[in-house]
């Protein structure tokens, strides 16, 4: 080999290098194992310590000192699957940042276009895009987008900005450009938010120009908390609110409108007029009975508790949205009086309150009351322009702090134009004694009274907090409002317990495959075997080296890339192996085996095309795959490179240096010298046997896939909620199913690893959004399940992540149908897109197109073979199979193997037909199976053994996946000696093969 001596020097320095990157994962773990012991369970006292210590050095080399803070940002960074934490995808809503830079419009074909584009928008396609097709579609040339009507507003005009002249494409590029500047603020506003919430080393990244942004936060631990902080808008605005004996008159009309409208339906009730608060809303000509008719007062009725002050009253939940729908009405609107006509009916904070006959009561004091949780309504004196008298740009400074009365709430102090707009309203307010309703993101959170005039341009926001609420509030305050809302379109939350359970999984898996791959090439392989696993041990270290340099994160799915990566570094290997012992059986010398087996003409070529088709799959399921499945990819990436460089360099100075000292190498030990040799098998003979074979099995798969069993398509495909639900004894899945379907409509329930184990899977409010949304779903779960846990089971602990949680929700996501679409599209093109690249670059390669349709036709076989299995098999099987992220994954990765195999036995049959081989054309194929049929056992059975290894040990979450490849890689390996190379040679010309009887007869002769 020559330049040895600089391989030899690059290999040095590349090992130290990745010895030095990776002390730094080392001492990280060690800090932040010392944290743990420190926090003692409590995570929030972890987080401080961390915080501390993190100017401190911590890592002493000698010459140099580092941080913690300097330490961790060099550590190889671990994915929520194996840290635990909350991964959430946000849609930054392009529909609202359009409305806003539209000021509002009221345009019939603006509105209209709005509203399509959420309709009629593809997977994969931006809102943005699907607007303006629906625009073009509505306008039908009537109005451009410049329209002052539209974008050609007053707000856009000006430098780079719209004017009434521009064409529809040139307005589109000023669109598209403030587009992207409010989501690039809303990843500012966010990336400030994330900062200040109590985790280390969260992550913000914007994903393309879709206008989402994904968020993780490893180790966060309370759900709602987090997702309340993440999605909030922080639009604050103060508003003046009526007093209750302002509206009531209003009321009490609605409420006679509604009785000519709404059903009444009997119930039990006894009303009692006991203040003068009643009096204003009870008809006084009602009669008291113990019996009348629920919808006899429709809007009384629903209300809870009558209200006083600015409160109208106290109504359920559940009641809001028909509350809603109510005032909405254009009958109920006119009931209006002019002075009233912007009236702005808005909702409070959910909480609890003790009643009785309608009244609030002291629980302490007043007997036979009952606790309800409600939400307050408000009346606020709107305006034409829906415009608040003051709102968050008035804000200078928000800190948490705590009343009078030592209960949490946030102090604002505002700027010189906040004080000045500040002064004004409460001086209007103060006139009247009246009230100034504090609003986010459309929610009351307090309604002070103002008794004086407020200069000072100090403010204080009360209510029913506490310190996290506070702090969040202070926090979102302080980093500004969201350009428009930002939707949790995709969520996961994993429990610390498991992100644990999933590490010990994959260690366990990964020693495992380790030492199995290494024992079968020692045995196999004998001494060369030894430099095989010294190469492979390398490689190991350079990859984990490199992940460390740049950053990267290690996930579940990864650890399976690195088990995968220790079969196909062997795989290099074992086709050098094989082809040093042809040389060695043909007569030449160790050295001349060693040299002709690393030549081009030799090993080389097969294993360049073999995993350069590895690399195009690979790169494809990173560009389409998202999360863990990315670093799948990444890993499987980086593990091909490095296998290559290690195979081809490192095992080559190993053997140069043994011919060099006169080892005696056979690459063989003495009981394994006659094993996958001699074979002589016809393989063209029985094509047409292996045609039916493969033709039945593709038909009942495709029967079972369309007609009969369909396929298991995860949440990733069609959207929907997951919850892995640990028991605290064996539970029985049909019947939670049913008691989650009575609340859910729907619910699908299957045992997950153990039978205390659940997957829970519901499409419940899927398509409705918003955190309330989300925590409402979560309180259902609890609710139907709480009877499955003992008494102590509360809210917090069912749903929130903590250190040492064994039951409960342990690991929980939310996929809207956006993201399903995309995931969906996304796959579709992937595997598709793998199939045409490689099969383009096999007919480059081999310049034939009869090599690239046998490989064609063998992918197909495996990939369809693939899918009926997990059709047919799904309904029964102890582990899940559902079509998701991880199966696309699995699908890509079985394209690349199965490539893989095929490339090894075609490069095989181009050299025997291109050489002076005996025999006729379907001879010298047969042969060229034969001779090959070693290394495509062998690279199949390190393949499986390793795949199986995390069959068994790698854990429930990957257990799908990794069958999904065991099945294909076997596949494979079949499809690439009975369907690749009988297709290869009938779809050669009569023309080509009689050429090639000719040529060989007359070498022969």
């Amino acid at each position: 080999m020559h330049n040895r001596g600089l391989i030899k020097f690059i290999a040095i320095i590349f090992a130290l290098v990745s010895i030095y990157q990776l002390s730094f994962t080392f001492v990280a773990n060690k800090v932040k194992s010392d944290a743990k012991t420190f926090a003692a369970g409590k995570p929030e006292r972890e987080v401080k310590y961390l915080d501390s210590i993190g100017k401190e050095n911590v890592f002493n080399l000698g010459f140099t000192n580092f941080t913690y803070d300097e330490v961790k940002t060099k550590q190889i960074n671990k994915g929520l699957d194996l840290e635990g934490g909350i991964n959430v995808i946000l849609q930054i809503s392009v529909k609202d940042v359009l409305k806003q830079l539209a000021n509002k419009s009221t345009n019939p074909v603006f509105n209209k276009a709005l509203a399509d584009a959420k309709t009629n928008q593809q997977g994969n396609q931006s809102y943005l895009d699907a607007f303006y097709e629906a625009f073009d579609a509505n306008s039908n040339g009537s109005i451009k987008l410049s329209s002052p009507e539209v974008f050609g507003n007053r707000n856009m005009q000006g430098e780079d900005g719209v004017n009434s002249d521009m064409t529809d494409s040139q307005t589109k590029k000023v669109i598209n450009k403030k587009v992207g500047e409010a989501i690039e603020s809303a990843f500012r506003v966010l990336r400030e938010r994330i900062d200040k919430f109590g985790v280390t080393q969260p992550n913000i990244v914007k994903l393309g120009n879709t206008g989402r942004i994904l968020v993780e936060l490893p180790g966060a631990k309370d759900v709602d908390r987090a997702k309340k902080l993440l999605s909030t808008t922080a639009q604050l605005e103060f508003w003046e609110a009526y007093k209750v004996e302002d509206i009531s008159g209003y009321l009490q009309q609605v409420n006679d409108v509604l009785k000519k409208t709404e059903k009444a339906t009997a119930v039990v009730v006894a009303p009692k007029v006991t203040s003068k608060i009643d009096s204003l809303l009870v008809d006084k000509t009602t009669k008291d009975s113990t019996e009348t008719k629920k919808g006899n007062d429709p809007l009384i009725d629903k209300m809870l508790a009558f209200g006083q002050g600015p409160t109208l009253g106290y109504f359920s939940v559940s009641d809001t949205a028909t509350v809603n729908a109510y005032f909405k009405r254009s009958d109920i609107k006119s009931l209006l009086p002019g002075n009233q006509a912007d009236v702005k009916f808005v909702w409070g904070k959910v909480s609890e309150i003790d009643v009785l006959n309608k009244q609030l009561v002291d629980p302490t004091r007043a007997t036979g009351s009952k606790k309800m949780e409600a939400v307050e309504l408000f009346a606020l004196k709107g305006n034409r322009t829906n415009t608040a008298p003051v709102n968050g740009d008035a804000i200078a400074e928000a800190k948490d702090a705590y009343t009078q009365m030592s209960k949490p709430c946030v102090n604002i102090r505002m700027n010189g134009r906040g004080t000045t707009k500040w002064g004004d309203l409460t001086t209007e307010v103060a006139r009247t004694k009246g009230y100034i309703a504090i609003v986010l993101d459309n929610t009351v959170h307090s309604a002070p009274r103002v008794e004086n005039p407020l200069v000072d341009g100090n403010c204080e926001i009360s209510g029913s907090f506490t310190i996290d609420e506070t702090k969040d509030l202070a926090n979102v305050l302080r980093a500004g409002k969201l350009p428009a809302a930002a939707e949790i379109v995709q969520s996961e939350v994993v429990g610390p317990s498991l992100g644990q359970k999933a590490i010990d999984a994959g260690l366990t898996s990964s020693i495992i495959g380790l030492l199995l791959v290494s024992l079968w090439m020692l045995i196999y392989y004998g001494k060369s075997g030894w430099y095989a696993n010294i190469a492979l041990g390398v490689n190991l270290l350079f990859l984990f080296g490199v992940m460390a340099s740049f950053g990267f994160v290690l996930t579940l799915p990864g650890i399976a890339g690195i088990v995968l990566t220790m079969g196909t570094a062997v795989d290099a290997n074992i086709i050098i192996f094989e082809r040093a012992k042809e040389e060695l059986r043909a007569g030449l010398s160790l050295d001349e085996a060693v040299k002709k087996s690393f030549s081009w003409t030799g090993a080389m070529r097969s294993i360049i095309d073999a995993n350069v088709t590895h690399i195009l799959t690979g790169g494809i399921l990173y560009i389409f795959g998202t999360g863990p499945i990315k670093g799948f990819a990444l890993t499987l990436l980086i593990g091909i490179v490095t296998s290559l460089f290690t195979s081809i360099f490192i095992t080559r100075i190993f053997l140069d240096r043994a011919v060099a000292k006169g080892t005696k190498l056979e690459f063989v030990n003495s009981w394994s010298k006659n094993w996958f040799t001699g074979f002589n098998f016809d393989f063209l003979r029985i094509k047409r046997g292996t045609y039916i074979f493969s033709s039945c099995v593709v038909v009942i798969s495709l029967v079972s896939i369309f007609f009969v069993n369909g396929l298991d398509e995860g949440v990733d495909f069609v959207g929907g909620r997951t919850f892995q639900v640990k028991f605290e004894k064996k539970v029985e899945p049909s019947a939670v199913a049913a008691e989650l379907s009575k609340v859910f409509g729907s619910a699908e329930a299957k045992v997950f690893g153990t039978d205390d184990q659940l997957k829970i899977t519901t499409k419940y409010k899927i398509k409705e959004e918003g955190v309330s949304i989300d925590t409402d779903v979560n309180k259902k779960l609890y609710d139907v399940l709480k009877g499955h846990f003992s008494p102590d089971m509360t809210y917090e602990k069912f749903i929130n992540a903590y250190d040492g949680k064994e039951l409960g929700v342990l690991q929980a996501s939310k996929i809207s149908p956006a993201i399903s679409a995309d995931i969906k599209t996304n796959s579709f093109w992937a595997v598709l897109g793998a199939m045409l690249v490689v099969g383009l670059y096999l007919v480059i390669s081999f310049r034939k197109l009869g090599y690239s349709l046998g490989a064609i036709a063998a992918v197909v076989h495996d990939v369809i073979f693939v899918l009926g299995i997990y059709s047919l098999c799904y309904k029964f099987m102890p582990f899940h199979m559902e079509m998701d992220q991880h199966f696309i994954a699995a699908i890509l990765t079985v394209i690349g193997y199965s490539m893989n195999d095929t490339v090894i036995v075609f490069d095989r049959i181009r050299e025997f037909l291109d050489g002076n081989r005996k025999g006729n054309f379907n001879q010298i194929v047969n042969d060229s199976i034969n001779t090959t049929l070693s290394r495509t056992i062998n690279t199949s059975l390190t393949m499986l053994l390793v795949l199986l290894i995390m069959f068994i040990f790698g854990g429930d979450s990957i257990r799908g996946f990794i069958f999904a490849m065991l099945i294909g890689i076997a596949v494979g390996t079949y499809s690439s000696l009975f369907i690749a190379t009988p297709v290869l040679v009938d779809t050669m010309s009569k023309k080509d093969k009689e050429e090639i009887d000719a040529r060989h007869a007359k070498a022969n002769a």
